[in-house]
């Protein structure tokens, strides 16, 4: 269908009606004088004839590309615009913040990968994350990496690729070697306040006791759930481990009930997935459909229209001229030729 930007332009429609009525064509009134020896005038004051005044009448093929040119105009300026059928965009409303502890234990190596090797902690999150991401096909994925503090090593993003490539470059060292996944929750808020997340998950992975936040995990869970925030905690390692690799099972499942998520624990890699797979069923995912309709401009076929017109116009007029010098050259031809009889 066809809309129009700018409708208030076809007031102007009305405006040749209006000069029509309230201004009166302009008239001129010339004395002339005629003479008999008109051949003889010409040649002594060796000017050329011109054409006498007439009234001009236009014909009707010209008032008809008059109106057609006004016409398109103000059509164009009116700015037509095609406006095609809705478009509609199923988005994901879901933000998930991975949480990845790069603590000294993630160096352990107890796990073994899909040919039985066996590989540190991290390793295997990362494998294991990266499959993960590989199936969120709406969603938008972030990542926070904590050891003595936290810091944002992808901010959200529909571009999984990217994200696993950031998640790819992830080293043993870059935060330290203690926990804080304390502020890894207090980080994951801010982002999601800053983003205005819809759908707020976060996914924590640590495999020790929280050593070194600022805040503690119980009160950051409880003011992620103030702002919406989902929490699910994944243990992964021995649970039996003492000195500074224990971990504190009790803390993470505070964490996860305080939001209304849940705690898994995985002590292997085939654990770790199960643990993905069921988040993944856990929490439903929300859509926001989004539509918009195609616009296209049309004005410059208008405005085609218009040129188009008063080209024609001005070589009817042209046409016009050119007959009528040539029936004057006729008559002055004539008017010769009876004067030398």
């Amino acid at each position: 269908m066809i809309e129009f930007d700018y409708p208030i332009v076809f007031v102007l429609l009305c405006m040749p009606f209006a000069v029509y009525w309230l201004l009166p064509a302009y008239k001129e009134s010339k004395s002339a004088i005629q003479v008999p020896f008109f051949n003889r005038l010409i040649a002594v004051s060796s000017q050329e004839p011109s054409e006498a005044a007439v009234k001009i009448k236009r014909r009707k093929v010209q008032w008809l590309l008059v109106v057609i040119s006004y016409l398109a105009l103000v059509v164009a300026i009116a700015k037509p615009m095609w406006v095609g059928d809705p478009i509609e965009q199923k988005k994901s409303a879901r933000e998930i913040m991975v949480a990845l502890d790069l603590s000294g234990s993630m160096s352990e190596e107890d796990f073994t990968d899909k040919q039985g090797n066996k590989h540190d902690r991290l390793t295997i999150a990362k494998q294991v994350l990266h499959e993960f991401a590989a199936q969120r096909k709406h969603d938008r994925l972030g990542l926070i990496l904590f050891a003595d503090s936290a810091y944002v090593q992808a901010p959200f993003t529909e571009d999984i690729n990217v994200w696993q490539s950031l998640l790819e470059d992830v080293e043993l060292g870059y935060a330290g070697f203690q926990t804080a996944f304390g502020d890894a929750i207090g980080l994951s808020i801010a982002v999601f306040e800053q983003e205005q997340s819809r759908q707020r998950v976060m996914i924590l992975l640590t495999d020790g006791d929280d050593t070194s936040s600022k805040m503690p995990p119980i009160k950051a869970a409880e003011i992620a759930a103030k702002h919406g925030v989902k929490i699910y905690t994944i243990a992964i390692g021995d649970p039996s481990t003492k000195g500074r690799y224990k971990m504190d099972l009790p803390t993470l499942e505070k964490v996860s009930a305080a939001t209304g998520g849940q705690m898994f624990h995985a002590m292997d890699r085939k654990q770790l997935e199960q643990a993905y797979a069921a988040i993944d069923k856990l929490e439903q995912q929300e859509f926001e459909l989004l539509s918009h309709r195609p616009k296209h401009s049309l004005h410059h076929y208008a405005f085609g229209v218009c040129l188009v017109s008063n080209l024609f116009a001005a070589f009817i007029v042209f046409g016009a001229n050119l007959r009528r010098q040539r029936a004057i050259k006729q008559i002055i031809r004539r008017r010769e030729e009876l004067t030398n009889d």
